[in-house]
């Protein structure tokens, strides 16, 4: 089976070659040779992004300077840009220190830059590069993110909610929309019910981005978005909402269909040990009875609230069973959990919780000792 390549191998040499040639067509005077030599050196020991540096300094030696003089040949380059090779993964990976060049050495002229941006993205998103000139230039880049939303072209309107993601992976967070995220739902609102699959993917992750600070603002927004929804802008609110619904957050749970406020007998929860030690495992029964006249949609979850190493307590939830429970039904579920350390996970001695979750609500605690490992 041939082993996955890593993702820093998408900037080494045929990436470098790729670049240059681009470059040497659109200016004839473009110091191949040079260039390659700089972006070759010392590249093998570097990982992913320190690449995209690396290479962007090579650029930087043998480009034109000022900025406002180099603008032309970003521009030029895409006519003259070799897709690579449609097996290749990480083809794509050859354009991004070309597109994050214009981020470090063009912010002073949003003017030159943000249309370059829009050019380029369907390169390799430019998502990356846009983010510092929301920070330094709001007003021109958010006016032009809103002249953006309109675009015939799929991955400028990705760029938009994607280069506006408050906590996007690998980007620069964005400290003004997590505080005031309106700006972004704004444009999210324009994109809700965009005709590409690409695009309301990213307006899903956007908006579970700012769900991890204003919970209650995108349940909100979910709730709105549902009337007269199709289905894909439900799927948007399920996609959006995964955080919400792994934490356990009450009002997730009603939003996607599931009973508001279950009508139960008291749960009744039971642990196999009172103690067990590091290495051992955990089994538990959870006994619901319904009470209700009708069909109720239930989640179960359950949360350990694990000791910490300073000693204090912090709860990690987990998906148990999602069911239908019947006027008068009862239903036993059993589970467990294991306490054998792995590489994500360390455990530490004391006491510990378990917490019966339904629809996101506790129902229910036990407590028991975890014990250092038997020798």
């Amino acid at each position: 089976m041939a082993t996955q390549p890593l993702m820093k191998e998408g900037l080494s040499g045929p990436a470098i070659d790729r670049i240059a040639t681009a470059f040497h067509q659109v200016d004839s005077t473009f110091p191949v040779k040079k260039f390659k030599k700089l972006a070759h050196s010392g590249l093998e020991a570097l990982e992913l992004k320190a690449r995209v540096h690396h290479i962007i300094a090579a650029l930087h030696a043998v480009l034109p300077k000022p900025f406002e003089e180099s603008a032309p040949l970003f521009f030029a380059v895409k006519q003259h840009w070799d897709y690579g090779d449609s097996n290749d993964s990480l083809k794509g990976f050859a354009a991004w220190p070309v597109i994050d060049y214009i981020a470090s050495h063009g912010l002073n002229h949003p003017e030159l830059a943000l249309p370059l941006f829009k050019h380029l993205t369907p390169l390799f998103s430019a998502e990356f590069a846009l983010r510092p000139f929301l920070t330094h230039h709001p007003k021109i880049s958010y006016t032009t993110l809103q002249q953006w939303l309109s675009d015939d072209d799929p991955h400028v309107r990705r760029l938009v909610s994607e280069g506006s993601r408050p906590r996007l992976p690998w980007g620069t967070q964005l400290p003004q929309y997590i505080e005031n995220p309106a700006p972004v739902l704004a444009l999210l609102e324009s994109l809700k019910d965009d005709p590409s699959d690409y695009v309301r993917r990213s307006v899903a992750n956007s908006l579970n981005d700012i769900s991890k600070d204003h919970p209650d603002l995108v349940i909100q927004t979910c709730q709105r978005w549902q009337k007269k929804a199709s289905q894909e802008r439900l799927w948007i609110i399920r996609h959006a909402t995964r955080t919400l619904i792994k934490a356990g957050h009450p009002g997730s749970f009603a939003l996607l269909g599931h009973t508001a406020n279950p009508q139960l007998l008291p749960p009744q929860l039971r642990l196999d040990r009172k103690q067990l030690a590091v290495g051992e495992s955990l089994s538990f029964t959870v006994t619901l009875h319904s009470s209700a006249q009708q069909p109720q949609s239930i989640v179960l979850d359950y949360a350990i609230h694990y000791v910490k190493a300073n000693g204090q307590s912090s709860p990690k939830t987990f998906k148990l069973k999602s069911f239908t429970l019947a006027p008068g039904e009862h239903l036993t579920i059993s589970h467990t959990r294991s306490f054998k350390e792995i590489t994500t996970r360390r455990y530490y001695p004391g006491d510990h919780t378990l917490e019966l979750l339904i629809n996101g609500s506790s129902a229910g605690k036990k407590r028991f000792l975890l014990t250092a490992p038997a020798t």
